[in-house]
């Protein structure tokens, strides 16, 4: 009884599987540049937000791009992209990892809401990389999270070695985008296989907090390596 109530309630909150987004990824990306673009001229059109897009959405969202990015209060993901209600499927967590709950979300984003593309967003000055590489003292819940992040940092850390992390903590910020892109596709396979299927592209971007810009970094180096396991 509890598992037909259950798959009622999943299908009547469109919880299901659904087509993927008439947007393409590289469409999407266009989409994003363009957004930024206008952003960083001071020229927005403040794109989807109006109430009417309220309205509209109000009966069902179809975003066409789902983005991991950080937390950091200097990061409005739809201010910066020039977006609006229904556009973005957002997850944002300190240090932009791909955790259990970041990467089911993304799986949801994906299969269930149907865009075809992924950000993982990264950006410069980020906390969460910074006081890994400095080896500050953390508390509470923190240290579960940054774990995420030590992989990055010791990669990068070991070339640099006998150095401030002053010298080599933009490298780390940009490697942990790929640590957590690694991770997202490690830890998913619905998200693999969607990526093999070629429904589902991911990309790496990093934001620079000093100028508005985002960068996109393309696809995983090694993505055909890491789609093999």
């Amino acid at each position: 009884m509890f598992k037909k109530i259950a798959l009622s309630a999943i299908m009547a909150t469109g919880l299901m599987a659904s087509s993927m987004s008439s947007v393409t990824p590289d469409e999407a990306i266009k989409l994003l540049q363009d957004g930024n673009k206008r952003f960083l001229e001071s020229k927005p059109v403040h794109t989807n937000a109006t109430l009417e897009r309220i309205k509209e959405t109000a009966k069902g969202q179809k975003p066409f791009v789902t983005i991991n990015a950080c937390s950091d209060s200097r990061v409005p993901v739809e201010i910066l992209f020039d977006r609006g209600f229904g556009d973005i499927f957002t997850i944002r967590t300190a240090g932009n990892v791909s955790d259990t709950d970041q990467v089911a979300t993304i799986e949801y984003g994906t299969e269930h809401l149907g865009t075809g593309l992924v950000v993982i967003m990264g950006h410069t000055s980020c906390g969460a990389v910074t006081a890994v590489a400095s080896g500050a003292h953390v508390e509470g819940n923190i240290p579960k999270l940054i774990d995420n992040i030590i992989p990055a940092v010791e990669k990068v850390k070991a070339k640099y070695e006998n150095h401030s992390h002053d010298k080599w903590i933009g490298e780390a910020i940009e490697e942990n985008v790929w640590q957590s892109y690694e991770d997202l596709l490690s830890k998913s396979g619905i998200v693999k296989h969607l990526v093999k299927d070629g429904k589902v592209k991911i990309v790496g971007a990093l934001y620079n907090i000093d100028n508005g810009e985002v960068s996109f970094l393309g696809e995983h180096p090694n993505l055909k390596k890491l789609l093999e396991h």
